[in-house]
């Protein structure tokens, strides 16, 4: 997600009183969000929907954060009660699926043990893992909320499919462009003609806030920590699906966890999935810990799936930073899976994307092109920022790539969805993998310019090697694990 992936505000029709319809928190247009949601979590609606459209309340938009135009005022009352009402309607899944922490951990046979200190070249993987972030999120900023046909024809006219390279305009012909326009935010700044240095994105400012929220609070913080980090230094404006809805929540004074659950239909979304990558980053060795950490930051904005989303990337980029060159993208992925509850729908994506990755016809980009047709046939119901589509579409991008850099973030971002957060975080492992700065080619790395722009706590203009410096100072002191050895020439070195 970036913060031009709703554009922000409504506008008013030409011609009519300018109005400020804030996106993604408007009861009436939440209804039809919830709705989705519930259909997918087997709940029965039927009634709810029915009176809903009676009353002239429409569907959810298919990929914006709010209706084409203003709701009639008497739906907003309306719309209030039953996104109450269908709170109350508990999903099946909720036995199988749980957002408590004691449950979750309950849940998970094969819950790790801390056991593995990280190698050396601790900093080097950090410094590499922010640029792969980075890298990732700018090459899936400009196709953000274009379609898959859209992605696939805008690389195809320039000369880039598969893809292979930054998306670019040069040689675009107008028709393909006036088909399937850019992101418009983004196309000014994450273009091949025009990346200078990194664009700000949520996607990389929620990383800056995890490593403020560790600075401010230690390894200890409270979820309550997190909601007060956010409004000393998270502008509103630059908050997004769950986290906006989130933000409205505390100022209005509900306090967390309710948060993540009240009049929040984004709750399974992947916003927390995207915030996840400092909390393995300084976990090394220690998945277990670092999904924790996870947990007690996703529980002020998500329920269920979209918790599991960031608990699964912080264990598989623990396992990956204390395991150093021992470490394998199917580890990793292993790693994440057992912090997950087997039976939830997260789980099922992951091992969905992996399978449809290794039943690929071939190991080509064009075979993966292959197994992104299925993923979306299978995932085809879900908006295009909920986590399960784009969890399964990660899983089988890394595991097709085998875990190289450029492989995996390419495929990513060319299977569609939410491009710039899946590219972020296939940079982000593959770039620990790759273990230093310069084994990621250069020409993915020389545009950022060691730049980061940010809204975010005074920290615009920072560069990915101060950041890496910074995460490396806040690593946790790994546990030993009781069945593990732990001497130096078993475990690698014994500080991190």
């Amino acid at each position: 997600m970036t913060p031009g992936h709703d554009e922000g505000a409504a506008r008013a029709p030409v011609g009519e009183e300018p109005l400020v319809r804030l996106t993604w928190v408007q009861p009436e247009d939440l209804v039809g969000h919830e709705l989705r949601q519930a259909a997918q979590d087997g709940r029965d609606v039927a009634d709810v929907e029915r009176r809903w459209r009676e009353a002239g309340g429409g569907l959810a938009p298919e990929r914006a954060g709010a209706s084409p135009a203003p709701a009639a005022p008497r739906l907003r009352a309306l719309a209030g009660e039953l996104l109450d009402e269908l709170a109350r309607i508990e999903a099946p899944a909720a036995a199988y699926e749980p957002t408590g922490l004691d449950a979750i951990r309950a849940a998970c046979p094969n819950w790790p043990r801390p056991g593995h200190r990280v190698r050396s070249g601790y900093a080097e993987r950090l410094h590499a893992a922010w640029l792969g972030r980075a890298a990732g999120c700018v090459l899936g900023k400009p196709v953000e909320k274009v379609t898959l046909q859209g992605i696939r024809a805008l690389a195809r006219a320039t000369g880039n499919w598969p893809l292979s390279g930054w998306f670019t305009e040069r040689g675009l012909d107008a028709a393909t462009a006036a088909a399937h326009p850019w992101n418009r935010r983004s196309a000014a700044n994450s273009l091949a003609e025009n990346i200078d240095g990194a664009p700000e994105d949520d996607d990389l400012n929620y990383p800056l806030l995890g490593v403020l929220l560790l600075e401010r609070y230690g390894h200890g913080f409270t979820t309550g920590d997190v909601a007060r980090l956010w409004l000393d230094e998270l502008p509103a404006g630059r908050t997004f699906t769950a986290e906006r809805v989130a933000y409205r929540n505390l100022l209005a004074g509900v306090e967390p966890p309710l948060t993540g659950a009240y009049r929040n239909p984004f709750r399974e979304w992947i916003g927390a999935q995207i915030r996840a990558d400092v909390f393995g980053w300084t976990h090394p060795g220690d998945p277990g810990a670092a999904a924790e950490a996870a947990w007690r930051d996703a529980t002020l904005t998500h329920t269920a799936n979209g918790v599991y989303g960031a608990m699964f990337v912080a264990a598989a980029l623990a396992h990956a930073a204390g395991l150093g060159d021992g470490a394998t993208v199917e580890g990793c992925l292993e790693a994440g899976l057992s912090v997950v509850p087997p039976a939830s729908r997260y789980a099922t994506a992951v091992r969905t994307g992996i399978a449809a990755a290794r039943e690929a016809p071939d190991d080509s980009p064009a075979g993966f092109a292959h197994v992104v047709d299925g993923l979306h046939a299978a995932y085809g119901d879900h908006h295009w920022v909920h986590v399960l589509p784009n969890a399964a579409l990660l899983a089988a991008a890394l595991t097709h790539a085998r875990g190289d850099f450029e492989g995996a973030v390419c495929r990513v971002v060319s299977g569609g969805w939410d491009t710039d957060s899946n590219g972020a975080s296939a940079g982000s492992l593959t770039g620990l993998l790759a273990g230093a700065p310069g084994a990621l080619p250069a020409r993915w790395t020389a545009p950022l310019k060691n730049r980061l722009a940010t809204s975010v706590g005074g920290l615009d203009g920072t560069g990915f090697d101060a950041l890496a410096a910074r995460t490396h100072a806040l690593a946790a002191t790994v546990r030993p694990s009781p069945s593990s050895p732990s001497s130096p020439d078993a475990t690698g070195d014994t500080t991190p």
